[in-house]
Order: C-alpha cells, then structure tokens, then sequence
C-alpha cells in the first residue's frame, strides 16, 4: 500500500509541474496508470497530443477545442435535422428530396444516412459485456436534446418515411414512385432513452459521425467504434466533473489524433504500402521468427497465416481480444511508448509465445481457435513477456534475407 500511495504521488508530483516532461511521464505510464483521481484520463490527454506539455496552456486550448467540437456539432447534426424536419432553409433555391443537383442538401443528407446506417449498427453492440453504454449520461448534449427541431442520429436511420426513393421508368413518360425503407433487419442490443436523455452509445454515434463527415475520403469504416469506445469510457468515468462534463469533446479530439496514426491501417488501398496493415502483418511474423522460430515454422507448415487473425489484433489494437479493463491497461502501456505499433508487435508476439506448447502440439484448427479467440490471460504477465521481447533486440527486418526452412 505504502508503494502504490508513493506510486500516486510520483504521478501528482510530475502531472503538478509547469512543463510536463513527456519521457518521465512515459516511462511512468508505461507501467500503467493508476485510475483513481482521474489520472489515466489526463495521461492519455498529454500521450495523445491533445493537451499541451506546458499547464498554463491547459484551459485555453480546452475551451478552444470544446467550442470547435460544438461548432461541429450544429453545423453536422443540428442543422441537417432541421432540414430533414422543415425542408431546406433556403428560400430562394428551390431544394426537395428528389433534386438531382449533386449540391441538393438532401442528396447530402440521404448519402451521410447511408454511412451512419453503419455507424449506428456498430455502436449499439459495443462492448456488450458491460452496461456502461447502455446507460445514460449525466451530460446529454443540450443541442441535441432541447431542440425539438433536431431528430437525433439513431432516429434518422430508423425512420420508414421518406428515406429512399427509387424511380422506375413506366412507359415513355409516366413515373412510379416505389419508396424502400432503410430499416435495420438486426436485432438492437442497445435501445434509445427517453426525450431529454442520451445513452453513452448515442454519444460515440455522434462522435464518429462527425468524424466520417470530417473524413469524407476515409469516412467511417467498421472498428472505428472499438477503437473509440476504450477512449470515451476512460473519459466519461473521469471522477472530475469538468472533464466529464466534455468528455465527448476531448474524446472525439484524442480520437482524431489516434487515427492519425492508425488511418492507413483501415484504407484498403494502402494494405500493401509500408504503412499498410500488410506490412504490420508482415512485421509481426518476422518478428515471431526472430523470437521463436520453431512456433513460426509451425504455424507456416499448417499455412495458417497472419491475415486469418493479426489484421484485427493489429487494425483495433487488441481492443477485441480482453475485457474492457485488460485492454486499458494495455493501452496504458501502447500510449506511452513512443514507438507504440513496434510495441503493439512485440504485444502480439508475447501472445503466440506464452500458447507456444499448445500451439506446437495443435493441428490447424485448434491454432486458429486459440488466435481468433485468445484465451484468458493476466495481461500484466503478457506485457512483461512483451518487455522482455523488446529489451531482447530491436525488431528485425521486415524482408529478412535468410531462406525458409522446407516445409515438414
């Protein structure tokens, strides 16, 4: 006890000076963040950039960024809905759901439910081991839910009226209108609260659409909300009431600056770039060869190969592969290393060697069992073994030079 409470200090001391040392705080973090007093939530603020190192300029660019992140807010969700509700605003151009001009604000509006009829599905099955975002926040957004104006996200694409209309050629000049509803066959696992509140699902709904409207060449794409959803949690259970209040805010900020860096791994044509979740998957079985070559050997033998598992492991940074806690904790560790995806390959790395003995004596199926559904393990001695990988060499080479044992 004596231990962790000096544990808590080093933190309060080094989070307290007025230029936060970004090396101490890493090495600090790396071995996970303490969650009490909100500590975890401010840490992850500094690792991911978006709060400055030095503390006087702490607030300014809160507020800065809150009130660009509202902006967004009623310029892509606010506004929209009101157009759906009251038709366009605009009295002097003649706007309606079947405008062919591509500059028709509905052309925008039914093109944006198609991406969020995706979105939508995706949040509702988040992390459905927990309650947490079925739950309701102490912090709906008041734009959303005061103005009886303003349909909410979930609403748009689960309206039947007036969501698509196809036009069938009759004849030489008549037209039949055949409207199709955009209606989700799936069984919802997370339900709307009533008028005035918000579930926290609703408020990643929004977070990510704003993104993929930011984001047009990229949009949204499946995963996005596992990796969004560890972020927001941290945020919304922060025990400080201001940063709770803007945890949406300084979530969707942190969001961005994460995908930054992983953005190639979910664009498809930059699969086989050197920043392409290819060349990660490459990387990580030259690294299990450098490490353990009889595991890799066999694994190449049963030809049970890295896209059949790592692409997630790698693309959601093992957000899918522990309980919500593990995978925390996880991130305490990636975030605060600097080169954090050689860190995630030495992460999954450690996973294969500690099934080793297993994995030998398997045929194809049971290794694919164990890799798409990795077994229970305390993820403090999977990090461990991950350090010690690291502290054993540098990554070898992606295109190493040694040939391939025959197969056997």
């Amino acid at each position: 006890m004596a231990t962790y409470k000096a544990r808590l200090q080093e933190y309060d001391a080094l989070l307290s000076q007025d230029a936060i040392n970004i090396r101490d705080l890493r090495a600090l973090c790396f071995s996970g963040v303490p969650d009490e007093g909100g500590r975890r939530a401010l840490c992850w603020k500094l690792l991911l950039n978006y709060l400055p190192l030095e503390t006087n300029q702490w607030q300014d660019t809160l507020n800065k960024k809150r009130a660009q992140y509202r902006h967004f807010v009623e310029e892509m969700v606010v506004e929209p809905a009101r157009l759906s509700k009251n038709g366009s605003g605009n009295n002097h151009v003649e706007d309606h759901p079947l405008n062919p001009n591509p500059d028709s604000q509905w052309g925008s509006f039914f093109k944006d439910n198609e991406v969020l009829t995706q979105i939508d599905k995706d949040v509702r099955r988040l992390c459905p081991d927990i309650m947490f975002f079925q739950r309701g926040t102490d912090f709906p957004c008041r734009l959303v839910v005061d103005d009886p104006e303003v349909e909410r996200l979930h609403r748009r694409v689960t309206h039947t009226s007036l969501n698509a209309t196809a036009v069938t050629r009759k004849g030489l000049g008549i037209k039949k209108m055949e409207t199709s509803s955009r209606r989700s066959t799936t069984t919802e696992d997370y339900h709307p609260l009533p008028p005035g509140s918000e579930a926290h699902w609703e408020v990643v709904e929004r977070i990510l659409f704003i993104y993929a409207k930011l984001n047009p060449g990229q949009s949204y794409v499946q995963g996005m909300n596992e990796i969004i959803g560890p972020i927001y949690y941290t945020f919304a259970s922060d025990p400080n009431i201001a940063f709770r209040e803007n945890a949406e805010a300084d979530c969707f900020w942190c969001f961005i600056s994460l995908m930054g860096e992983i953005r190639d791994f979910f664009i498809r044509t930059l699969d086989d770039s050197a920043s392409g979740i290819g060349a990660m998957m490459e990387r990580l079985m030259v690294n299990l060869r450098h490490h353990d070559h009889q595991l890799w050997n066999r694994l190449r033998v049963q030809e049970l190969r890295p896209q059949f598992f790592s692409f997630r492991w790698l693309t959601l940074m093992l957000s899918q592969e522990f309980d919500l806690p593990d995978v925390i904790r996880v991130w305490d560790s990636l975030f605060a290393d600097a080169d954090r995806f050689t860190y995630l390959i030495q992460v999954c790395t450690a996973m294969m060697v500690q099934q080793r003995d297993t994995m030998l004596q398997n045929d194809f199926g049971g290794n694919m069992k164990i890799l798409q559904h990795y077994p229970p393990v305390d993820v403090q001695v999977l990090l461990s073994k991950a350090t010690e990988l690291v502290e054993g060499g540098e990554l070898p080479p992606a295109d190493p030079t040694t040939p391939d044992p025959p197969s056997s």
